[in-house]
């Protein structure tokens, strides 16, 4: 079977690429690439209120940062129109599908009846033949939907790859709508359509989806088409434990990007929200891949974890290269209207503080200083620039001014500056950061020193002497 894989992601371009949605995604992009067979991207946008240009743009994005490339796609079921339309004129031939021409006015009265006798809301099957039914006269002026003849007798059931064997009776499930009255097919049908065209072999989905999915299995199987393997992923909960929203960080992935996470770390993270290898916890996306089986997807919901996902997110960041860390930085500080041209090497200042932050706007933060002359507030001045400082500055910036510009000798020069003013490294370090990045925390002062250049520092202690 491996060559023969098929999966698919069919997002609706009615918003952002969501984390649930990122990582429906992320495993059906694994499953294809594990078994060497092929991912398609498809965007069912019938619903045409709602979709936008820029939501489909979102996704696009979205995936592109976590290198989800699909191999086939993107489809658009608007673009697909004429298909359903023919598949559906099919139907009515077959007699699998029929007329229905029941008004809005008389469904209402229906299922105000039935609820009121305490049943299920269900069509009554007015329209559907039947051997030996005579159906009324088609009223005049009134456009018919077309509605799929279910099977009346027997059960849909399916092994759920995720879920285990579930079965539905058929008697639960009416007689649905495929296409409505202006001819616009409806999404349950353009999906099974889609699915049978694109010959998709496993459909891996949130578990929103298992409503549909006796009706999909019931509609492929009135086509003659082969039925794949069906999915459902268990929802993601917020850190509280309720169904994951806004404020938990139910938004763009690209939000994500924003707030600086590497894709690297997400990636990671979203394999771990309701699949495991053993207890590892960090791995490649090549790994990821390698190991991906659809027996590990745990069946109950997982729990979204931010301090998980930070804590991930520091691990790749420590282990970035610089240069593309540097680049990641001068983006950011750049949106800022910050030019880090005039500063020092970007890729020497991010090595002095990857090891310290958890997020990419963490590191522009401390990457700033070195760029842009801070000015410190006036208490932080009081507090560390005094008048012994001061005079040890003086002398350090004398030293500092001839001695060889590398890390051990600007070390030995604040050395002998502490021990001809009789003083602790911390009462020259820490006015030392002040001047230099009007912060009184840094990484190693002589490492800081190094890097911010001779010219830089001897500028920026004049200021203050």
């Amino acid at each position: 079977m491996s060559s023969f894989v098929r999966t698919r992601f069919a997002p609706s371009p009615t918003g952002f690429l969501h984390i649930g949605g990122a990582r429906t995604a992320l495993f059906a992009w694994a499953y294809a690439r594990h078994h060497g067979g092929k991912f398609v991207l498809r965007i069912e946008d019938t619903d045409v209120a709602r979709s936008t240009p820029e939501a489909v743009q979102a996704i696009l994005d979205g995936m592109k940062w976590l290198g989800l490339e699909p191999d086939e796609g993107p489809y658009f079921q608007m673009q697909r129109m004429d298909r359903y339309k023919e598949v559906i004129q099919q139907m009515l031939a077959a007699g699998t599908a029929y007329y229905c021409y029941m008004s809005k006015e008389e469904l209402d009265a229906l299922r105000a009846e039935q609820e009121a006798r305490k049943q299920k809301p269900r069509y009554d099957g007015r329209w559907r033949p039947e051997p030996g039914k005579v159906l009324p006269e088609p009223p005049a002026g009134v456009a018919p939907v077309v509605r799929f003849r279910n099977p009346s007798e027997g059960v849909v059931a399916w092994d759920d790859c995720v879920k285990g064997r579930i079965e539905i009776a058929n008697a639960e499930l009416d007689d649905f709508i495929i296409a409505r009255a202006d001819g616009t097919p409806t999404y349950n049908f353009c999906v099974v359509v889609d699915d049978w065209d694109m010959r998709i072999t496993h459909v891996l989905r949130g578990d929103d989806h298992v409503n549909n999915t006796p009706r999909q299995i019931n509609v492929l199987r009135a086509l003659g088409a082969e039925v794949p393997v069906y999915g459902h992923l268990p929802m993601i909960l917020g850190d509280d434990g309720t169904k994951l929203s806004k404020r938990h960080g139910a938004v763009s992935v690209m939000q994500y990007h924003e707030d600086g996470y590497l894709p690297e770390a997400v990636v990671n993270y979203l394999a771990r929200l309701g699949w495991s290898h053993g207890d590892d916890e960090i791995f490649t996306r090549e790994q990821f891949v390698e190991w991906f089986d659809l027996d590990h997807i745990t069946p109950s919901a997982a729990q979204f974890n931010t301090e998980k996902l930070n804590w991930l997110n520091a691990h790749y960041i420590k282990q970035a290269d610089n240069a593309c860390l540097a680049g990641e930085v001068a983006n950011r500080l750049a949106r800022r209207g910050i030019d880090p041209e005039g500063g020092p090497a970007l890729e020497a200042v991010v090595a002095l503080y990857k090891e310290r932050v958890t997020q990419l706007n963490e590191l522009a933060d401390a990457v700033e200083p070195f760029v842009v002359e801070l000015h410190p507030a006036p208490e932080v001045i009081g507090q560390h620039l005094t008048e012994t400082a001061r005079v040890a500055l003086a002398s350090l910036r004398t030293r500092l001014a001839k001695v060889a510009w590398e890390k051990a000798a600007i070390a030995q020069a604040i050395k002998d500056t502490m021990a001809e003013h009789g003083l602790k490294m911390p009462q020259v370090a820490i006015p030392l950061r002040v001047a230099l990045l009007g912060l009184p925390q840094s990484p190693a002062i002589d490492a800081v020193v190094e890097v911010l250049g001779r010219e830089t520092v001897l500028r920026r202690l004049d200021r203050y002497l």
